[in-house]
């Protein structure tokens, strides 16, 4: 009996400890997971002071005009300003009143540090200063009637403008926020001037994927492009929190509606690598990251691949781009700072008898409607093309409308196409997630015309109207694909 006695209590001591060390190591990864290392959206994202001028132009109140005699022009700009300070509070406007020639000459001389102008047309007839000359000046100008006030006079001056090929455009609205929409392409536009991307590829800089040239980016943007090699990013991978990267894990499996082939080993090695991400991006300074995947995972140059941390970046509010696309990856950030929306990149498939572009890759967001917005559903998966390391397959809302583009600074053009998504297609051909989406157009004029590079960037929403105000007020022509 003594010798059974003393084997329960050696079971029950053993047993013990054992419920311990299992409980100590749960309550690490419990604290792990509460307190895992993020990078946010506003820790990144340029914290500076859009400075537009808002340009008033009326006639004398005191003759027959349009809208009528008497009117007070005064209250009316007053009201103004403060409706479009209210709209957009992250820009400091800065009103001023055109009375002469010489005033306009003298405003463009000393508005050194002006973002960009909104130019009101308030009223007709004696005693108006026309804005052309701003106009004329190539600043970007958001030009706006007052509706029955400048009409005529608003009419001719956009339509010319328009024709010149200026930086300008024109809105007639009786909404103000249609006038607000369009001044935040200013914001987007600073914003652009003090953001950086990082491209880590074994390229070299006069060699870039799609013969990308820095100076493009950097001449029509403003935007930094730093070039790092991949020891770089292996180092950063290399120290990553191991107990972090475990955190990471655990919860894109607990998030996921189903794992099927990466073991949770190598969804480790892919939080690690978002980690190392995480810090490269706050030791640069930069809001976007490149990476060759392709490129150096199939030369044994990176032991890990970024699906997932890219998942995790876009869904945060940040942009992680696949194959060191630059173009993609700034129209994924010019539409981060106008729609705050992530953008899904896609070797896009075309077809003909259903209508429909199959938008595939094994990169994708699922908080399609930004960072604050719902989750959809998703499955890890391996990588598509040589069935390694860990990656996403997104089932994105359906019914919903999509805006697909590229810029590319290099021509200055933007492409364009529209469409309403219709299925999450299951199929093993190919990259892991496929949104279909009917066709908003003509498929063969899409089919015919597109020779601008097989990626795009799909966003939801419809989003042609700010994307053709950002365009105009940086000169770049718009193509509409379809």
């Amino acid at each position: 009996m003594t010798n059974v006695k003393s084997d329960f209590n050696s079971f029950s001591r053993r047993t013990f400890l054992a419920g311990c060390s299992t409980c100590a190591i749960a309550s690490a990864a419990v604290h792990a997971a509460s307190s895992l290392s993020t990078l946010t959206r506003d820790e990144l994202i340029p914290n500076v002071k859009t400075k537009v001028r808002i340009v008033y132009s009326h006639s004398n109140p005191e003759t027959p005009i349009w809208p009528n005699i008497g009117y007070d022009f005064e209250a009316r700009k007053k009201e103004l300003t403060r409706q479009l300070q209210d709209a957009c509070p992250e820009i400091e406007f800065l009103p001023v009143t055109i009375q002469s020639e010489e005033q306009v000459k003298q405003l463009l001389e000393n508005d050194r540090d002006i973002d960009g102008y909104v130019c009101f047309i308030l009223g007709l007839g004696e005693g108006l200063v026309s804005p052309r000359t701003i106009l004329d000046s190539g600043r970007p100008v958001v030009l706006a009637d007052d509706l029955y006030g400048g009409t005529g006079r608003f009419l001719g001056e956009y339509g010319r403008a328009y024709r010149n090929g200026l930086k300008v455009v024109g809105i007639s609205s009786s909404n103000i926020r249609d006038v607000a929409d369009a001044a935040r392409c200013f914001a987007a536009m600073k914003k652009l001037k003090h953001s950086k991307i990082l491209d880590f590829t074994l390229r070299e800089k006069d060699r870039l994927w799609g013969n990308a040239k820095i100076e493009d980016f950097e001449n029509l943007y403003g935007t930094k492009i730093e070039v790092l090699k991949a020891d770089v990013l292996n180092e950063a991978y290399n120290h990553a929190n191991q107990e972090q990267a475990q955190a990471w894990a655990k919860q894109w499996i607990r998030k996921a509606r189903k794992v099927v082939e990466p073991s949770e080993e190598e969804i480790i090695k892919s939080a690690a690598m978002y980690l190392a991400l995480q810090n490269l991006l706050r030791k640069h300074g930069a809001q976007a990251v490149a990476i060759d995947c392709l490129g150096l995972f199939y030369s044994q140059n990176m032991f890990a691949y970024p699906c997932l941390g890219f998942f995790q970046l876009n869904n945060d509010g940040l942009i992680g781009a696949c194959e060191s696309d630059l173009f993609s990856t700034i129209t994924m950030l010019i539409m981060n700072y106008l729609i705050e929306k992530p953008g899904y990149i896609s070797d896009p498939v075309i077809d003909v008898s259903k209508n429909q572009i199959i938008y595939a890759h094994c990169v994708a967001m699922t908080k399609v409607h930004g960072s604050k917005g719902k989750s959809n559903p998703y499955d890890i998966r391996d990588h598509s093309e040589d069935r390694k390391g860990a990656a996403i397959r997104s089932l994105m809302p359906l019914g919903e409308m999509t805006t697909t583009l590229i810029f590319r600074p290099d021509k200055k053009i933007v492409v364009m196409h529209r469409g309403k998504t219709v299925e999450n297609i299951d199929e093993d051909k190919a990259c892991r997630t496929k949104l279909a989406v009917e066709l908003d157009g003509d498929i063969q004029k899409l089919l015919k015309g597109w020779d601008h590079g097989w990626h795009r960037v799909t966003f939801y929403g419809d989003h042609q109207r700010i994307v053709e105000q950002f365009a105009a007020l940086n000169g770049i022509e718009v193509i509409r694909e379809a």
